[in-house]
């Protein structure tokens, strides 16, 4: 599929919004994983393994065509480091195909001109490359030094938005790399943003002061946009926690390698369905249920993503939403029910 212009892009992704804001029953954010594996070993990531391979091709079309089913509006391909899987660009024409929004996450080092022009045929439209420091240690080789020459590639010849995300916390050792990085992407003409590392299960790691200094100018100086609603890390950065409604599962929706549906990619395995079993019934139950990892979650893309309904539906227990269901009408909606009880 050609690449579309950046107006057209513009008025695509506003008209994904504007959808979202009118219905809760799709998928408004899918991350979707074709290949595990990885060429780095960032020591803080548990989202690789060496050895895997990619996810064949049938299967992961058949997988994007379920999401084209449920109403996504976007669906952004991760990894491990997806430009490693040989048909990722078969797999990003077939979200544009479907009229969904295409976004690839990945580490940068891939980006010749040749694999550039191929995103923008097979109609990207938007990259983000996280980037932990200016020059490699033994964290993380995803470094400014390493990838510069790769971002001059993008500047020079992407047709699709691209994003650079820098990181503070966790231990990185020079928190002022970060504004350097931020720095650079905005020379170069792309957005950028900041990002908290979090733990294991998607939570908060603790931030010295040099960090909160350091997040709060990068913040003060990053794109603002209808895509970008993070203001939730002010709260987690100063120590406190955020009370919201995360709909993951429901709005929000990670899918593994093996096609497995997951809150996110820190609470692998739940709810733990495989994709073409998932009903409009399971997003149902995720939209209306409370997470228990939720006040100190630190996983961006699903807060921005839950802002969407922050105004409406409150969340309950598991426990009281299997009691209120269980004898009720299969097409009664929840919202029916608790409605009705009032």
């Amino acid at each position: 599929m050609p690449k579309a212009s950046g107006f057209s892009r513009f008025t695509r992704g506003v008209r994904h919004t504007v959808r979202a804001f009118a219905s809760t029953r799709h998928p408004v954010l899918v991350h979707i994983v074709p290949m595990r594996r990885c060429n780095l070993s960032c020591t803080y990531c548990n989202e690789y393994d060496k050895t895997s391979d990619p996810v064949p091709i049938d299967v992961m079309l058949e997988r994007i065509d379920k999401l084209a089913d449920f109403g996504t509006s976007v669906v952004t391909i991760s990894g491990g480091e997806p430009m490693m899987h040989p048909q990722v660009y078969d797999i990003i024409a077939r979200i544009r195909h479907h009229g969904m929004i295409a976004g690839l996450i990945s580490n940068g080092y891939y980006f010749q001109v040749d694999k550039i022009q191929k995103l923008n045929e097979a109609g990207l439209d938007y990259l983000q490359i996280s980037i932990d420091n200016v020059t490699p240690d033994e964290v993380s080789k995803k470094s400014l030094k390493v990838l510069d020459a790769k971002l001059v590639n993008l500047r020079d010849h992407a047709k699709f938005k691209v994003n650079i995300n820098s990181v503070v916390g966790g231990g990185v050792a020079n928190p002022e790399e970060a504004l350097q990085i931020a720095n650079r992407a905005r020379e170069l003409g792309f957005s950028s943003t900041v990002g908290v590392i979090h733990d294991g299960d998607g939570l908060l790691k603790g931030l010295t002061d040099r960090d909160k200094e350091v997040y709060r100018e990068i913040k003060s100086k990053g794109a603002r946009s209808y895509a970008r609603w993070n203001w939730f890390q002010d709260s987690l950065v100063d120590g406190g926690t955020y009370e919201w409604r995360c709909r993951a599962g429901a709005r929000y929706l990670y899918i593994d390698e093996n096609g497995i549906v997951s809150w996110c990619s820190q609470q692998r395995g739940t709810p733990g369905i495989p994709l073409l079993d998932y009903t409009q019934a399971d997003i149902e139950r995720e939209y209306w249920t409370e997470k228990w990892c939720a006040p100190n979650c630190t996983i961006q893309c699903v807060h921005q993503v839950g802002h969407l309904d922050a105004w409406r539906d409150p969340q309950i227990s598991l426990a009281d939403y299997k009691a209120r269901r269980s004898g009720a009408p299969a097409k009664e909606t929840i919202a029916s029910i608790l409605e009705a009880e009032k």
